[in-house]
């Protein structure tokens, strides 16, 4: 970014996976959709708001294809672009599956920008497309009011590793592999109130791909996968409950924070994607009594490129815990558990 450039975030009304519509409002959108029974190679589609569409080719093949794509959440370029393809990436192996080419997304103001920050948002998708092994093999671009950038990704998996977010059972474990705080994060730098440190902390997170979610579908043991993104832990939470029509029990104390999300949290920082969210489904979840707002705002934060959350066999939790930690995930917690009731979330 030059110094006549304008701030990315300055250009754009929100940011990252922030700027998703309201849960309920997507829900009504697509009450009327077309359901996967009218195609039966589509073992996926939008009935149960799964991370990606899923085809099956052949007793050994899917294809797994999703788009994804939002405005900047950092005034740096490059990190713009390395965050939304992680993202974009992330919805495959959120399904088990593998990368095999993604297609650019791109709206830009072009009398505001330099071109050669255009440039720097599609080097970093580039550079993240070349770590997860894929080419960047075309896209589309127009000329819009707001910086917007992203990626389509297909992508294979074969039929048995296949992972939905509806597919949990009773008594499996929880895992969350990335820490939150991340729409916090970006409500102080659109404040000017994150430090350095918070700044690289949210950088570091946000460009972690997600690939150790084919090799956890390869586990008899992981039932369910799905990633957290905008709708927060408890919205996503929340459509794993629906999906398998079970109770979903998250342990506040259990779950992993970026290092200053609560301190930002309780001195007032949010999005306003957080207040939507909890509008949106809050009466499906139980809070513990007088639990303060900022705690309640950590859980309806939205994520960007956040992490999976993991169904796994109770017998079997601790070793995958371990496995993601070993692959490069430190922050990897088991935060609750799935049991039976009315669907929703109960949090203790």
């Amino acid at each position: 970014m030059t110094d006549a450039s304008p701030r990315l975030t300055s250009l754009a009304h929100g940011g990252g996976c922030g700027c998703k519509l309201a849960p309920s409002v997507l829900r009504e959108l697509l009450a009327d959709q077309p359901i996967a029974q009218a195609f039966p190679q589509l073992l996926v589609g939008t009935e149960t708001a799964d991370d990606a569409a899923v085809w099956q080719v052949d007793d050994n093949t899917c294809v797994i294809a999703t788009t994804d794509f939002f405005m900047p959440m950092v005034d740096d370029p490059r990190d713009f672009g390395r965050i939304a393809a992680t993202n974009a990436i992330s919805d495959v192996y959120a399904m088990g599956g593998r990368p095999i080419m993604a297609l650019a997304i791109l709206g830009m103001p072009i009398d505001k920008m330099d071109p050669a920050d255009i440039r720097e948002i599609l080097a970093g998708g580039r550079e993240i497309c070349a770590e997860a092994g894929i080419p960047v093999a075309g896209g589309h671009s127009i000329d819009a009011p707001e910086p917007i950038y992203g990626l389509a990704v297909i992508g294979l998996c074969h039929p048995s590793e296949l992972r939905r977010n509806a597919e949990a059972r009773p008594g499996d474990r929880l895992i969350l592999t990335k820490g939150i705080g991340v729409g916090i994060y970006s409500a102080a730098i659109k404040k000017g109130l994150l430090s350095e440190a918070g700044l690289a902390e949210m950088v570091a997170t946000t460009t972690l791909l997600n690939k150790v979610g084919p090799d956890l579908a390869k586990l008899p043991e992981v039932h369910a996968i799905t990633d957290v993104t905008g709708f927060g832990i408890l919205g996503h939470g929340l459509e794993l409950a629906r999906g398998a029509g079970l109770r979903v029990t998250l342990n506040l104390a259990d779950l992993p924070l970026l290092t200053q999300a609560s301190a930002l949290a309780e001195s007032g920082l949010l999005t306003g994607a957080s207040t939507r969210n909890w509008m949106a489904y809050g009466e499906e979840v139980a809070l513990p009594e007088g639990l303060p707002l900022w705690q309640r705002n950590l859980l309806t934060d939205p994520q960007t490129s956040g992490g999976l959350l993991v169904a796994v066999a109770p017998e079997a939790a601790d070793r995958v815990l371990a496995l993601i930690r070993a692959a490069g995930y430190p922050l990897a917690a088991i935060i609750g558990e799935v049991g039976a009731g009315t669907p929703g979330i109960t949090v203790v």
